[in-house]
């Protein structure tokens, strides 16, 4: 069963750093379902689309609004991750998206620089109060692409985003110098470990250039309080229905068995308007 919610040492240590590591969130049994159903899931795998990383590389996803009553919404929605993520923005939130990353051995795309809010602020989100919780589906090493952080970027406030590729990635002026100031962490992983990070903490990956896959689900919530001003490709503030830990192995069984989904609405990459906002609109 999940190992229960942040303490609060664990959510001071977010605040300070704009990431806390979770080891163990989440059992061997847990996630070697989620593997499992994930790579089995012939939809995901339909509805993947990649974007290209500006260095040959191209990074697979799969991307969902709500978190439906699946496998995948067992872990958006049990209470060890929706209460760590209410304890770190001080109150309600609600589902944003949940995506799976998909890096392959050997052709798995890198990420450029970026911080997320970098471009959720082109959704008519007016504040950063916005956390997602980054679970390794797969061990997450250097060898093959482990998300990679500079430790209190967040603190320095949204940076202009630019199109890196198909990408959006964070101004490089600025990035060089915070990187000169600010200690670079390689966020290593075994599967089951959890990740929540602020939503303007700068972070990257590099391309897969081992001979193992590098999966994740990261799930992405938005204080209820902070409910977008206008419409976009991701919702608007939506009640979240939390479940018990344990939701997890019972209805991830069944319905992997039965081989349904859960009813996840997958999101049409050709409706991201936060990216196409800049791409129209270059440094902006």
């Amino acid at each position: 069963m999940a190992r229960g919610v942040l303490s609060a040492a664990e959510v001071a240590q977010y605040k300070q750093d704009g990431f806390v590591v979770a080891r163990g969130m989440f059992s061997k049994e847990e996630i070697d379902l989620l593997r499992r159903a994930a790579k089995a899931d012939k939809a995901m795998d339909d509805h993947a689309f990649g974007k290209a990383d500006g260095e040959g590389g191209v990074v697979r996803l799969s991307l969902w609004n709500h978190p439906g009553d699946g496998i995948y919404g067992m872990f958006a929605r049990c209470r060890s991750i929706v209460e760590s993520a209410e304890a770190i923005l001080g109150g309600e939130v609600y589902h944003y998206h949940s995506k799976m990353i998909m890096k392959e051995p050997r052709v798995g795309g890198a990420w450029a620089w970026h911080q997320d809010y970098g471009y959720w602020y082109q959704n008519g989100v007016l504040f950063p109060l916005l956390t997602s919780a980054f679970i390794a589906v797969d061990a997450a090493t250097k060898e093959n692409g482990c998300l990679q952080v500079l430790k209190g970027s967040h603190l320095a406030g949204r940076i202009e985003h630019i199109l890196t590729g198909e990408q959006a990635g964070a101004q490089m002026e600025r990035v060089n110098e915070l990187a000169k100031r600010l200690e670079l962490v390689y966020l290593e992983m075994q599967p089951g470990d959890a990740v929540f990070f602020d939503s303007n903490l700068l972070h990257r990956s590099d391309q897969n250039r081992s001979e193992n896959p590098r999966w994740s689900l990261i799930c992405c919530y938005n204080a209820a309080r902070n409910d977008p001003y206008k419409e976009s490709h991701h919702p608007r503030y939506t009640p979240l229905q939390k479940v018990e830990d344990a939701m997890i192995a019972k209805v991830g069984e069944e319905r992997f068995a039965a081989g349904d989904d859960g009813g996840v609405a997958w999101l049409d990459p050709e409706k991201d308007v936060s990216a196409s906002s800049l791409a129209e609109k270059p440094g902006a």
